[in-house]
C-alpha cells in the first residue's frame, strides 16, 4: 500500500476523531448519555425498520440491473452483499462497492467488472435522487431559504453573486465541452457517464420497477430520519427542517467514514436554522447516527457470518 492510499484511509478517521471531539464540546458527555437513557426507543426501532426496508429494496432493485447481463442471483445473496458493502464502507469509504461486487463474484459467479458496473449505475440513480431531494427542498422551503439569505446578506450582493456564478458556470461548461485532455476532460467524461447511466435506466426492460424501488429507497431514508425525531421528548422539527437535516446528514456521510463525528454536527447545524436548541439537536444527531451505525455493524457482521453458511453447497 503506497502513501497516497494510506493517507486516504487514515485522514478520514483522523478527521472523524477530531469532529467527535468538537461535537462533544457542544454538549457534555453526561448530558448526552442522559438523552440516550431517556430516549423513546420505540421510535428509534421504527426508524431502523424503515432503514432495513431500504436495504431490502436496494438488494431487490439490483436484480433489474443484473438481469440484462444474464444473471439471476439469489435474493439472499444480494441482501447479504449489500449489508457487507455498508459495513466495509464504515472502515474504508467507497470500498463497500468493491466488496459488494466481490461477494457476488465469489458466490454467484458474476464477473467482478460486470457486477461493479451495475453498482456504479445504481450510484448514479442515487445521486440523481439526492439532487432531486435538494431541488424539492429548495422549492418547498424557498421562502424560508430566501428570508435566511436576505437576513444575513444584502439582496443586491446575492443577485450580483448569482449573476457571476451563472456567467462562470456558462463559461466553464463551454470549456468542458471543448476539453480534449486534462482535468476538464475527466469532468466531461464523468458527466457523460451520468447522462448515459440515466438514459440506460429508461431503456431497461423493468425500468418502472427500478424507478419505483429507487424512489422507495430514498423515501425510506427520509422516513427513517423523520421517525427518529420523536425519540427525543419535546423535539419538534417542521417538515422543512426534516428535509434540510436529512440532506445535511446525507452529505456528512459521504464526507467521512459513515458520517463519524460530522453527522451530529451537520444535523444540529441544520436544525439550528429552525431555532432548535443546540443540546437536543446535537443529541438527536448522535442518536440518529448511532442507530444507523449499530444497525450496519450488527447486520453487516451477521451477513459476513451467514454468507458461507447459506452458500455451503457452492
Amino acid at each position: 500500500m503506497n502513501i497516497k492510499k494510506i493517507l486516504k484511509t487514515i485522514l478520514p478517521l483522523v478527521l472523524g476523531g477530531f469532529l467527535v471531539w468538537y461535537s462533544l464540546s457542544k454538549i457534555s458527555l453526561e448530558i448526552l448519555i442522559g438523552y440516550f437513557k431517556e430516549a423513546n426507543y420505540s421510535w428509534i426501532f421504527l426508524g431502523l425498520f424503515f432503514g432495513i426496508l431500504s436495504h431490502l429494496s436496494r438488494a431487490y432493485r439490483w436484480k433489474f440491473m443484473l438481469a440484462p447481463l444474464g444473471f439471476k442471483p439469489k435474493f439472499t445473496n444480494s441482501v447479504l452483499a449489500v449489508l457487507v458493502g455498508y459495513l466495509v464502507n464504515l472502515a474504508l469509504p467507497r470500498a463497500g462497492e468493491i466488496s459488494r461486487a466481490t461477494v457476488m463474484t465469489n458466490y454467484e459467479k458474476i464477473p467482478f467488472e460486470k457486477g461493479f458496473g451495475t453498482i456504479v449505475a445504481e450510484r448514479i440513480a442515487d445521486l440523481i435522487m439526492m439532487l432531486s431531494i435538494v431541488a424539492i427542498t429548495l422549492f418547498v422551503q424557498f421562502d424560508f431559504i430566501w428570508e435566511l439569505l436576505t437576513k444575513n446578506f444584502d439582496p443586491t450582493k446575492i443577485f450580483i453573486g448569482l449573476t457571476i456564478l451563472a456567467t462562470l458556470a456558462f463559461v466553464f461548461i463551454r470549456f468542458v465541452k471543448k476539453a480534449k485532455t486534462g482535468f476538464l476532460l475527466k469532468i466531461k467524461t464523468f458527466v457523460s457517464g451520468l447522462v448515459e447511466g440515466l438514459t440506460s435506466i429508461f431503456k431497461m426492460k423493468n425500468k418502472w420497477a427500478f424507478i419505483f424501488h429507487t424512489v422507495f429507497i430514498w423515501v425510506m431514508y427520509v422516513a427513517m430520519f423523520w421517525a427518529t425525531i420523536p425519540a427525543i421528548n419535546g423535539l419538534n422539527v417542521p417538515f422543512g427542517g426534516i428535509l434540510i437535516g436529512f440532506i445535511a446528514g446525507g452529505f456528512s456521510i459521504a464526507a467521512t467514514n459513515g458520517g463519524i463525528g460530522l453527522y451530529p454536527i451537520a444535523v444540529a447545524g441544520a436544525l439550528a436554522l429552525f431555532n432548535i436548541a443546540t443540546e437536543p439537536a446535537t443529541a438527536f444527531g448522535w442518536i440518529m447516527w448511532t442507530a444507523q451505525t449499530v444497525m450496519i455493524i450488527v447486520f453487516g457482521g451477521l451477513a459476513f457470518l451467514l454468507l458461507p453458511l447459506v452458500n455451503k453447497n457452492k
